[in-house]
Formats: C-alpha cells, sequence, structure tokens
C-alpha cells in the first residue's frame, strides 16, 4: 500500500476545514497510508523585507526536508504548477505506483510559498489553480483530489 505524506506549512485552526479534511483521512484509509504533517511557519514583521522572506522560506525547507520519504515522489504545490484534470493526477499517481514508488509527499508551503530551491526538488510541481486559496481550504482540496484519484483508478462512480 502506497504511503501518501501531505506535509503542510501553518497550523490547521479552523473547526470546518479540520472537520473536512478528517473525513477525507477517514475515506482515504482503505487506500493508502495517510500521514499529515504540520509544520510552524516562520515568524515574519508586518512588513517583511524579500531578503527576510527568503530566509524563512530556506528555513521551513530545511524543516520540510526532513519530513521527506526517502526515495519517494514530492509533489510541491504551487501557484506556477502545472494544471491537472482529476483523471490526469489520477494517471500521474498511478503511474508512480506502477513505477514502483511506494510513497508520495505532497507540500503545501506558507503564507509566502514554498522555496525555490524545494520547488526545484520535486517530481511534480503542481497548481489548484491559478486563483488563490486559504492554506486550510488548500489542504482539504489536495486531500479530496488525492481521494478522487484513488476513486478514479478504482473504477468507481464518485467522479462523474
Amino acid at each position: 500500500m502506497v504511503a501518501i505524506h501531505l506535509i503542510c506549512v501553518g497550523k490547521l485552526k479552523e473547526k470546518h476545514f479540520a472537520a473536512a479534511c478528517a473525513e477525507y483521512e477517514k475515506r482515504l484509509g482503505p487506500f493508502c497510508r495517510l500521514t499529515v504533517t504540520e509544520l510552524a511557519e516562520e515568524r515574519l514583521p508586518e512588513d517583511p523585507s524579500q531578503a527576510q522572506i527568503d530566509a524563512a522560506l530556506e528555513k521551513e525547507a530545511g524543516r520540510i526536508r526532513e519530513k521527506l520519504p526517502k526515495g519517494g515522489k514530492l509533489v510541491a504545490l504551487c501557484v506556477e504548477g502545472k494544471l491537472l484534470s482529476s483523471p490526469d493526477l489520477a494517471r500521474t499517481l498511478s503511474g508512480w505506483m506502477v513505477e514502483g514508488a511506494s510513497s508520495v509527499a505532497l507540500v503545501i508551503g506558507g503564507s509566502f510559498g514554498l522555496h525555490p530551491a524545494l520547488k526545484a526538488q520535486a517530481h511534480l510541481k503542481l497548481s489548484m489553480s491559478p486563483m488563490t486559496f486559504p492554506h486550510h481550504l488548500a489542504r482539504v482540496m489536495v486531500l479530496e483530489q488525492v481521494y478522487r484519484a484513488f476513486q478514479i483508478n478504482a473504477g468507481t462512480r464518485y467522479h462523474k
């Protein structure tokens, strides 16, 4: 069974987002070993300089790398990433599993995104949309899309 690691910068505080995440975590149980890891976002001043932002992203990237599974596939969620349909994401995940990938890590950065070096390391840079979403909602969306991918690959009617 494949291991899916969702690594998020920032804590999930809102109860409605936490409930939605818990529902998809439960639904994913039969399909994968899911691990959700929350990492603290670096504190920055109210109006940070680019150098301060870069330093914070570098520290966050270091903590993210410590949580990445060895030899797994890395998906960086970023606005400049590739837009995939749900069936395309399902095919991508299925293809990695056929190739022998035992784990996939999906990474959602904090309010300033992800460090460029971490994005460069990714096997896939994925964009959920060119629109901007709260990071907590993005977490729900990623879990739902991973669940949908498993449903598509299983041939169920969940995806219409």
